[in-house]
């Protein structure tokens, strides 16, 4: 395994203006915190902290950290901050670690093989799950899990306790029913349409029928007036006969 150190100054300036000082130099604003020891404020080796984030380790890297007039210690990236447009290190915090002490990690997860269930059934793959957390001993961090999914079919799923690990070294803190990747059935639109139409044709009917219905009621209304209008001329002609 691929051993790095990162190297430090202690720092006494805090602010704005003196990070940005500190960046150009090549060096970045960092913290080392953690265990029985005080928390120091560096400034680090910007290369040497990109170089281990592009490790196979990744931010689970453990590394030495030398800082002049103090004794090297084993260290981890706990937290960074990126400059968003130029994408350059900005920040980075440091956790001690104790290598007899079990400590909790998120561990990535990566898939290998073509699944028979989309080859074979038409399904669709996907990854549900993408890292899982662990806890065992500095010494015993994966470098990632990966699974075979030659062998998924459709509506079958590989879950966190199918995660190939070693008990007796690390213990599983993710439910180990989580589902990690699984094949599923694409829904085609064209199925759904045509039933969808169905309903709209069958509800059609129902709604000119309460058209025609309510135009003939109307209809027989207008018609019913009429003879009103027509009996108040023949009670005028009564009345006029009786004077």
């Amino acid at each position: 395994m691929e051993t790095f150190v990162v190297e430090g100054t202690l720092r006494d300036e805090r602010g704005k203006g003196p990070a940005r000082r500190m960046r150009l130099t090549g060096q970045v604003p960092a913290v080392l915190y953690g265990g029985k020891s005080d928390a120091l404020p560096m400034a680090v080796n910007a290369k040497q902290v990109a170089r281990i984030l592009r490790s196979e380790t990744g931010h689970n890297t453990i590394f030495t950290v030398h800082v002049s007039g103090h004794k090297d210690e084993k260290a981890m990236l706990k937290d960074w901050q990126v400059d968003p447009v130029s994408g350059s290190l900005l920040h980075v915090d440091l956790l001690r670690i104790a290598m007899d002490v079990r400590m909790r990690v998120k561990v990535p997860v990566h898939t290998f093989g073509e699944p028979q269930g989309v080859k074979l059934q038409g399904g669709v793959f996907e990854m549900v799950t993408r890292e899982v957390e662990v806890e065992c001993l500095p010494t015993d961090i994966p470098e990632e899990f990966k699974m075979d999914v030659t062998e998924l079919l459709i509506g079958k799923q590989l879950r966190a306790a199918d995660l190939p690990f070693d008990p007796a070294k690390v213990k599983l803190l993710t439910d180990p029913q989580r589902v990690i990747a699984h094949v599923v059935t694409l829904k085609k639109e064209e199925e759904v349409a045509p039933a969808e139409a169905a309903a709209v044709i069958e509800a059609a009917p129902a709604e000119p029928e309460v058209i025609k219905k309510g135009k003939k009621e109307a209809e027989e209304g207008e018609e019913g007036a009429e003879p009103e209008k027509a009996e108040k001329p023949e009670k005028t002609k009564g009345k006029e006969k009786e004077k």
